[in-house]
């Protein structure tokens, strides 16, 4: 992080929006730094319930086999291998994980998946996926899969705010689409197998406030909100 009082040098931090969306949702917000050591992840995870995967620096395309393309963002390494140690922990748990914007992407990679490194690349994309307005403004239509966790949450339609250029391309192996924009794009993933994992490529952190569908999001991962009812708990 280039500001603050010591520019240069690292930080953890996620924007206030997460912390706040998991305290409004009844959760108890704690922050998860970033360490090399896969048996402290291992620890860290231990003491949480849940766990939340923040949006962030670009996934290096290394990581699926692909070289850098000339539209790639920032990378940075330690943070994919910190997010690999912390999501292959928090499965090995089987704690609700709810990946968001970059979080989805990691997790798709993760589990054997690619992504686009630029939504120029992927076919049929015009929607617009970088929106210039204010962060709470929803953009873009998503429509969700019926039966789906993200349709239980959010209905079948929703408005969603985007600030992303890196997309899902193939989806891995154990996870299916549950919800697209106009365009194609892949906007949620969930476990084939009912696990508690969901991941949405919008910012529902961001619209908490103003938009209380986003807030069940939150209320789910939080354990606020049971979808047993759905039989999608």
């Amino acid at each position: 992080m280039e500001g603050g009082m010591f520019p240069g040098y690292g930080k953890s931090y996620v924007n206030d929006d997460y912390i706040q969306a998991v305290a409004a949702a009844g959760g108890v917000p704690l922050l998860v730094p970033v360490v090399a050591n896969e048996e402290i992840v291992r620890r860290q995870v231990a003491l949480l319930d849940a766990l939340v995967i923040s949006g962030g620096w670009d996934v290096d395309p290394l990581l699926w086999g692909e070289e850098p393309h000339a539209k790639l963002g920032a990378t940075l390494p330690v943070r994919d291998a910190f997010d690999r140690a912390l999501i292959c922990a928090a499965r090995e748990k089987g704690i609700p994980i709810l990946g968001i914007c970059r979080g989805i992407q990691i997790l798709n990679v993760v589990a054997g998946g690619t992504l686009y490194q630029d939504v120029s690349e992927q076919p049929g994309c015009c929607v617009r996926h970088w929106q210039p307005g204010a962060p709470t403004q929803p953009t873009h239509t998503v429509e969700t899969v019926p039966e789906s966790r993200i349709a239980a949450l959010v209905g079948a339609s929703v408005v969603t705010n985007s600030f992303h250029h890196m997309t899902l391309k193939e989806v891995a192996p154990g996870y299916r689409v549950t919800a697209r924009a106009k365009d194609g794009t892949i906007e949620a993933i969930e476990e084939t197998t009912g696990a508690p994992v969901l991941a949405v490529q919008w910012h529902p952190e961001m619209m908490h406030r103003t938009e209380e569908r986003m807030l069940r999001l939150f209320r789910w991962i939080a354990g606020t909100l049971p979808l047993e009812k759905e039989g999608l708990s």
